[in-house]
């Protein structure tokens, strides 16, 4: 690499609009290379974006600090986001109204199993507290299971990381589990991916099904509210 182009480069990637073109790119690029396979499970667009992401970053010697200076404009759009779930879900409300009681028991029951297995099987291995804590809301969308962590001592980071692999592995899961057990109802489907997979779930959810995706998008927000409700009073318990 010569020096003006060395230089050129320290120039840009200390500039927040490379970072944000870098994720925005990998992401379209991830997109396609999906769409191209069938939107098959492990062509997961999401996963494909990271990992180059993460490349990149590895390669160029990029902090996560100087790269997120852009990538947080992105973050920012995770409220909005999450908002405009609204739209699919009005458009169906009177069906979701006519399943609110399997709605709420599953939600209950999933949002405790969710935390209960993970704590729990944390501490079997002795895990440090703020380790069992920054698990926890590991089912929970990013923003609001990283308020959760730090509020209760956890570490936000590892919360995101953990948060992000979940929702990975529920996407990638998913689809071909529900085949397996021969669950054809979308209702259900869509509810179990959003409960325990968040938004990234139920990106996959509305790639398969747009009913699916919208009763996932009922399971991400209400377990969100759940899990910051009983949270506290679940590891309490546990850890006591």
């Amino acid at each position: 690499m010569s020096d003006s182009t060395f230089s050129l480069w320290v120039y840009l990637s200390q500039t927040p609009l490379l970072w944000l073109v870098v994720t925005l790119g990998a992401y379209a690029v991830a997109d396609r290379i999906s769409q191209a396979f069938g939107r098959h499970p492990l062509c997961n667009p999401v996963l494909i974006s990271v990992v180059t992401v993460a490349f990149v970053l590895w390669t160029t010697r990029t902090s996560y600090p100087v790269y997120f200076e852009g990538a947080k404009f992105v973050h920012f759009l995770l409220g909005p986001a999450t908002v405009a779930l609204a739209i699919p879900l009005y458009e169906n409300r009177h069906v979701v109204l006519r399943s609110i009681v399997p709605m709420v028991a599953a939600l209950v029951v999933g949002s405790a199993t969710a935390i209960v297995s993970a704590v729990a099987v944390a501490k079997l291995f002795g895990m440090p507290y703020a380790v069992l804590v920054s698990l926890a809301p590991k089912s929970v969308t990013a923003p609001v299971g990283m308020g959760i962590s730090e509020a209760l001592g956890g570490d936000p980071a590892l919360t995101a990381i953990l948060i992000m692999l979940t929702g990975v592995i529920g996407s990638v899961m998913v689809t071909p589990l529900m085949n397996a057990l021969r669950m054809k109802d979308w209702r259900a489907r869509g509810f179990a991916v959003g409960l325990a997979s968040h938004g990234i779930g139920t990106a996959r959810a509305f790639q398969v099904n747009s009913l699916a995706g919208t009763f996932a998008g009922i399971a991400m927000g209400l377990n969100a509210l759940v899990t910051a409700l009983i949270l506290p009073f679940v590891v309490k318990l546990l850890l006591e």
